[in-house]
């Protein structure tokens, strides 16, 4: 993947060296945000919350630097960042980018509970900013078996701002109230599953269109696709149960299966339009 060079966005706040901080208050919580890095990460909640839980339950907030990081991993974020960002403004009316994205260590205060590495990236639509402790792309090329190459771990920022996107055109607060209708757990659970493969989707249709709004500076190289859907393939719900030893459970799933994973991403790829990535047609 081809960046480095790339125009840079700012909107960082680099909280890396703070330490953990402290927990926040409201939002949807530690429980909650640990059961997320089980379902997508295979992380046990219980390491989450039992570590969230030391810190106690002050509600001071948590700042860091504001900039442009230059550290190459940081830099890699500014500019797949900004990039990102560029091609949903061109894509969607009236759109604008988070807030921040945070980059931290081992964990932070979030609008949403106190966000912990173990976790994975997420974003957090009470404060509107994506989280991300760059030490997790290692732990998902070791551990999970997903790719190391720039575009898989630019896959999974844009996955997460396609989060924000839904944010910004109603589609996880219809989520949520579809989800409160639900009659079964599994049933809600069908609803996480299409909005996450949503956001997949959403992430393969930035890479479209990544070199047309940077006059080629962001772009995909050859290999680069295949790279992210092995990415894809490594954290769908039901390699992560069987990684984990578990029976997969497709009930379960909240993420969708690997097969969908890639699907997803590569149909929003293929296609360029978000208009291609309707993956609630069948609920």
């Amino acid at each position: 993947m081809r960046w480095q060079g790339g125009q840079r966005g700012g909107g960082i706040e680099d909280r890396r060296g703070m330490g953990g901080g402290a927990v926040a208050g409201g939002g949807i919580g530690v429980a909650v945000l640990a059961l997320i890095g089980y379902f997508v990460f295979g992380i046990d909640p219980s390491t989450t919350t039992q570590v969230a839980s030391q810190f106690g339950q002050a509600g001071a907030a948590q700042e860091g630097t504001q900039g442009t990081p230059e550290d190459q991993a940081g830099l890699f974020v500014d500019v797949v960042g900004r990039n990102i960002n560029d091609v949903w403004a061109a894509k969607l009316d009236g759109y604008r980018p988070p807030d921040n994205i945070v980059l931290y260590e081992q964990g932070t205060p979030t609008g949403c509970g106190y966000g912990q590495s173990a976790m994975g990236p997420f974003y957090c639509p009470t404060d509107r900013q994506v989280y991300l402790d760059l030490g997790f792309w290692n732990e998902m090329e070791s551990q999970l078996g997903a790719s190391g190459a720039d575009f898989a771990r630019a896959y999974v920022l844009a996955h997460e701002i396609g989060h924000h996107v839904q944010t910004l055109t109603g589609a996880s607060d219809q989520v949520r109230a579809a989800q409160q209708r639900a009659s079964s757990e599994g049933e809600a659970n069908q609803y996480s599953v299409a909005l996450e493969l949503q956001a997949d989707c959403y992430a393969g249709v930035w890479a479209a269109n990544a070199a047309s709004v940077s006059n080629g500076e962001v772009a995909l190289e050859r290999g680069d696709l295949e790279e992210g859907l092995r990415t894809a393939s490594a954290i769908g719900d039901d390699a992560l149960q069987r990684r984990s030893g578990g029976q997969v459970s497709p009930e379960s799933f909240t993420h969708g299966s690997s097969a969908q994973r890639m699907e997803w991403l590569q149909r929003g790829y293929q296609t360029g339009d978000p208009a291609s990535c309707d993956t609630f047609r069948d609920l």
